[in-house]
């Protein structure tokens, strides 16, 4: 366990780490939301029909799913340092390649390749920082850190929207690209690897092949991490869909252009995201003082809130969508922080990297991989329309409310080891 001079000396580097993490986590966002901002453009270009666009994120998602599991085993085994430079570098590249491409087929393989550089990111990122963080500031350090999601998101609506719109389509991610490069730098020359387990109560030694099989295992016998896993999946299904036809919905239903979608998208997205990722993380902490299933309790809530309101949106009066479509948002964003945390929480830090790898297959196999395409095959159904489709979601909101209810039985104590949990 880090001395009180230790964690002195800990806290420059835990700083920088999660100012450049989250700066990178902004960019991630940002490169992944140019393309529903600027998708009736290039879906008008290449004549693609909805199904088509919706697919050009499950590509993404395919591929993301399938590095993720290698990352997350490599991620307990080596330093992480190097590994989220290269998968920083290699979804700059792809996203900078993109203001190339002149045909969907290339399109879709450039897609595809940005998700094998997120899978290295996302993984790492939150491994790292709860290394940096004992387990009583991990849902406060991650909700600071998740923030750079609703702000990455809005600034790709905006960016896709409105220089799309001006500029052409490609326009968007030739800008995106370069910060991405830039941060990849400053992470290379000055952030540091933290010791794995620093923030643990004891020593962790790093594990043997066999061992770490062993834990990988167990994780399927932890109803506190799967529960966890499996209410964030339905919860992505949901967001996944929403966030890639919702500026096409308000094009076609609410009559506004392109760049009008994006930007009120992207404004509806960064508040509801910093005050609802603020407020939930500080709700959570709070009840954490008199309640250790905080973190899945407020998550729950968060899905059931959002149920109704979602409703609104895609069955209610064009003039409810806006306002309905913000606080639905903000419900949303109540659990990112905590139900993140919940996840780390529920694992050690030997099996911490290859958790958040099986986390992130299962919440995108499960989720966003193949809610856009769903969507848009129902929309193209005779008979149907967008609205339609997007009501699936509501049904993965209730389903996501019921697991996170039932897990938070399976909470651990914030002083509670989690090796009972995993064995």
């Amino acid at each position: 366990m880090p001395t009180p001079g230790s964690r002195t000396q800990m806290a420059r580097p835990a700083l920088i780490a999660l100012l450049l993490l989250t700066g990178l986590n902004l960019l991630n966002y940002l490169d992944r939301y140019i393309l529903p901002g600027a998708q009736p453009l290039i879906q008008a270009e290449f004549h693609a029909t909805d199904e088509q666009m919706g697919a050009l994120t499950t590509a993404l998602f395919i591929t993301y799913m399938l590095t993720a599991p290698c990352t997350g085993w490599l991620g307990d085994r080596f330093r992480r340092k190097p590994l989220i430079v290269a998968g920083a570098v290699l979804w700059s590249l792809a996203t900078l390649a993109t203001f190339w491409v002149h045909d969907y087929w290339t399109l879709y393989f450039r897609h595809a390749l940005v998700g094998v550089g997120e899978a290295t990111f996302g993984i790492f990122a939150p491994a790292i920082l709860s290394d940096f963080f004992p387990a009583r500031d991990r849902n406060r350090i991650l909700s600071w850190f998740y923030l750079a999601i609703p702000v990455g998101s809005a600034l790709g609506y905006l960016v896709g929207g409105q220089l799309g719109s001006r500029y052409g389509w490609r326009t968007p991610f030739f800008v995106g690209a370069i910060p991405g490069l830039l941060i990849a730098l400053l992470y290379a020359l000055f952030a540091a690897e933290p010791t794995r387990g620093n923030s643990e109560s004891s020593a962790v030694p790093r594990p043997s092949t066999q061992q770490m099989l062993r834990n990988f295992i167990n994780l399927f016998k932890n109803p506190a991490y799967l529960c966890a896993t499996l209410g964030m999946a339905m919860m992505v299904f949901t967001m996944g869909g929403i966030s890639a036809w919702m500026p096409t919905f308000l094009h076609r239903f609410s009559g506004m252009s392109v760049g009008k979608a994006g930007t009120i998208l992207g404004a509806i997205t960064v508040v509801d995201g910093l005050a609802g990722t603020a407020l939930g993380g500080w709700l959570a902490q709070r009840w954490l003082r008199s309640n250790h299933r905080a973190l899945y309790l407020l998550s729950a809530w968060s899905m059931i809130g959002t149920l109704p309101l979602a409703a609104l949106v895609f069955f209610g009066p064009p003039a409810w969508s806006i306002p309905a479509l913000f606080a639905a948002e903000f419900c949303l964003f109540l659990n990112t922080g905590p139900l993140n945390a919940a996840i780390c929480n529920s694992v050690t830090s030997q099996v911490r990297s290859s958790a958040i790898a099986l986390n992130l297959f299962l919440i995108h196999f499960l989720g966003d991989t193949f809610s856009p395409q769903i969507i848009g095959h129902i929309s193209g159904m005779a008979n149907s329309s967008l609205r339609v489709g997007l009501g699936v979601t509501l049904i993965t909101l209730i389903f996501s409310g019921v697991l996170l209810f039932f897990g938070a039985q399976f909470a651990p104590g914030l002083e509670e080891a989690p090796e009972a949990a995993n064995s």
